[in-house]
């Protein structure tokens, strides 16, 4: 069982981003704050949860936080700023959002910039071990799931519907034959040296 937070003096909020790995589409990060009373057993690292569950855990999030944001900062940005920094500017315009301020930032990962004069800590893995970070997770991972399948629809060659922007095969393939699109992230290595494209 995951623990519900770290910080057990008072509100605290949980951070994590999906996508930094992807060669296409935005990197998506969430906050969440759960209530000290939350608990649920199957709320675990969104990598770690089959599709139906993960679902049903989103829902069960929005429900239950006291608050929750999402934030997608798309490849353009990325491409500008680098990928880890897109990664803290978007779980920092999360904190931005969320309705109630939190007093502890839990960060999923060991980077992290400091957020207004709010502590923070970063766990490596933190996905597995507190709720906030896992349920972060779980709306960070199934918010940029439906936006690369949104963008499946307008370019359906890179089965982005499937892979949801990962450098598969399969992915490299289609880039390999079609191109790059205005979505993929020209900063990153889009296809192995001996097959590079002229961008």
């Amino acid at each position: 069982m995951l623990l519900n937070s770290y910080y057990k003096k008072g509100i605290e909020c949980g951070t994590d981003e999906a996508g930094r790995g992807c060669l296409a589409g935005p990197v998506t990060a969430a906050a969440v704050i759960l209530p000290t009373s939350f608990r649920n057993k199957f709320l675990n690292d969104s990598k770690l949860v089959k599709l139906p569950t993960r679902l049903r855990l989103k829902k069960i999030i929005e429900k239950r936080a006291l608050c929750f944001s999402v934030t997608h900062l798309d490849n353009n940005k990325i491409d500008e700023i680098n990928i880890l920094n897109a990664s803290i500017l978007a779980m920092h315009h999360c904190l931005d959002k969320i309705d109630v301020a939190p007093e502890h930032i839990l960060v999923d990962g060991n980077r992290f910039k400091p957020y207004k004069e709010i502590p923070h800590l970063c766990v490596i893995k933190g996905d597995g071990k507190y709720l906030n970070i896992a349920a972060a997770s779980i709306l960070a991972k199934t918010y940029r799931d439906a936006y690369m399948e949104k963008l499946h629809e307008e370019y359906p060659m890179y089965n982005w519907k499937q892979n949801k922007g990962y450098p598969t095969a399969e992915h490299r393939a289609a880039i390999e034959k079609y191109g790059v699109t205005k979505y993929h992230r020209r900063s990153f290595r889009l296809l192995p040296e001996q097959l590079e494209l002229e961008l």
